[in-house]
């Protein structure tokens, strides 16, 4: 009876073959952590402060119920959501440095629980400003990195094979999504739009939506292999496993070398690691393979704690039972894109881009000081990553997230966003200087505006040509008034 249990617990913990793994998963998840912490505490309370845009306390007093825990249900201040946001950061940085790793099981356990639930609280009160993916996908990939446990203990493969059922869902869906909608995905011609009307591009994206369309073809022919067929050798034995993880990997550097998504293909890179062998990393890292030989020696010595086993295997029960319904939506006609199915954001369904856009539109904010909008000098308000002006150049932010810069994309293609974009402009119009915190640049140098306004522009990138004839990335034509002139 014991041999048999210790060979249970040989085969699903004491696995001395994932060190890299563990590693890169607890470390890499945690940075991401960062990132959104401090973003948070940048740019929550003018977003959804208590003076912000989307006030947290009118949410808070309008709604029954939040779409999940949060620690504002009670109380919200910016002062205390500041604190939970330097908090976390401070919190996941240890985890980078590897500091609660040295020691016992329990302490990288409740130390990503921690991070898992402060960041849920801001999460389930951030209502638009945090309704994206990649929010739900850092919650879930960061409650599973609590049951990797410490360098104490050997690398539970069950939790491994969690990652790769997250990887696994997070790929496919957004592979069915895409075949399920757009049909340029289906005749291959999506990316002949895509890097033009992207939400954000960066400094690469104009050159590589000047590739010839056969390339963009086979650009899309590669996102269906790595999306609907590679997924399912993440659970095959060693090297295939590896190798379907290095697929992952390279198509998501890829789109981080093509656009600015936030933390969403920095985290995915991450998680593909979970099905990545020590022999694999080895085989990529010249001389890394004596060094990973001793660390799985000493990782297949370790006992794995009892508490430990049943804890991990609770959580791998709750999460198979919790599995039942984004499987089920991966195989339906309805399909759900970025969805949770409980309040806790566990088991979650992914996707992307089931529709691609053809045109692109930005809606250009502008004020003038004139007492009459109609003769006024009006000037441009600039945003750090949205299409402003013809001849910048889009910037690099990811996996900073840019949120009011998101939302703007978002408006543009008709997005309800009145509820957030009017008091937008009255904060402009007050001179707020959190709100202009948030952008790039403030025409009037602190100065309160006599009218804004906000109008609509068709954007395209500028032909080879059009660049070298003028230097401008972008050709942009004006299409109308979006908000008319507004008096302060």
């Amino acid at each position: 009876m014991t041999g048999g249990v210790d060979a249970f617990l040989h085969g699903w913990f004491a696995s001395g073959d994932y060190t890299v793994a563990r590693f890169v998963l607890q470390r890499g998840i945690a940075a991401v952590f960062v990132v959104a912490f401090v973003s948070t505490a940048r740019q929550f309370p003018a977003l959804l402060g208590e003076h912000g845009l989307l006030p947290v306390p009118r949410y808070l007093a309008r709604v029954g119920r939040t779409p999940g825990p949060t620690l504002f249900r009670w109380r919200y201040s910016d002062r205390l959501l500041r604190a939970v946001a330097w908090t976390g950061a401070v919190v996941a940085l240890a985890v980078v440095a590897g500091l609660p790793q040295l020691g016992p099981a329990w302490l990288p356990l409740l130390v990503f629980l921690a991070l898992w639930l402060l960041y849920m609280s801001i999460v389930n009160v951030g209502q638009v400003f945090y309704g994206f993916g990649w929010e739900i996908l850092l919650l879930e990939a960061g409650f599973l990195a609590g049951f990797l446990g410490s360098d104490r203990v050997p690398t539970p493969v069950v939790v491994l094979f969690l990652f790769r059922w997250l990887v696994f869902r997070l790929e496919f869906g957004a592979g069915m999504i895409k075949m399920r909608g757009d049909t340029v995905w289906r005749d291959l011609t999506a990316l002949y739009y895509h890097h033009e009307t992207q939400p954000m591009p960066n400094p690469l994206s104009w050159w590589f939506h000047h590739l010839p369309k056969p390339l963009h073809k086979v650009e899309v022919l590669g996102n269906h292999f790595a999306q609907l067929v590679v997924p399912f050798f993440l659970f095959a034995p060693q090297p295939v496993a590896g190798i379907a993880a290095i697929i992952v990997a390279v198509t998501q550097l890829w789109l981080v070398l093509s656009g600015n998504f936030a933390w969403l293909n920095v985290v995915t890179i991450f998680l593909a690691f979970s099905a990545m062998g020590d022999d694999v990393v080895a085989g990529l890292v010249p001389g890394a393979g004596p060094a990973l030989h001793r660390a799985a020696e000493q990782a297949a010595s370790r006992g794995t704690p009892a508490w430990f086993a049943v804890v991990v295997l609770a959580m791998a029960a709750l999460m198979v039972v919790l599995s039942w319904w984004p499987l089920r939506n991966l195989f339906s006609r309805r399909q759900l894109m970025n969805a949770s199915f409980n309040r806790w954001r566990l088991g979650n369904a992914y996707g992307a881009f089931g529709s691609i856009t053809r045109v692109r539109y930005e809606i250009a904010v502008e004020g003038t000081l004139d007492a009459n909008p109609r003769d006024g000098e009006w000037r441009e308000y600039r945003f750090h990553g949205k299409p402003g002006e013809p001849g910048r150049l889009p910037r690099q932010f990811a996996p900073y997230h840019l949120r009011l810069d998101w939302l703007m994309w978002f408006l543009a293609l008709g997005s309800p966003g009145l509820d957030w974009f009017v008091p937008f402009l009255r904060r402009l119009l007050a001179a707020d200087q959190a709100t202009l915190k948030l952008l790039r640049g403030d025409p009037f140098d602190g100065a309160p505006p006599t009218w804004v306004r906000a109008r609509v522009y068709g954007y395209r990138y500028t032909t080879w040509r059009e660049w070298r004839d003028t230097g401008d990335w972008w050709v942009r034509e004006p299409l109308g008034m979006f908000i008319a002139p507004t008096k302060g």
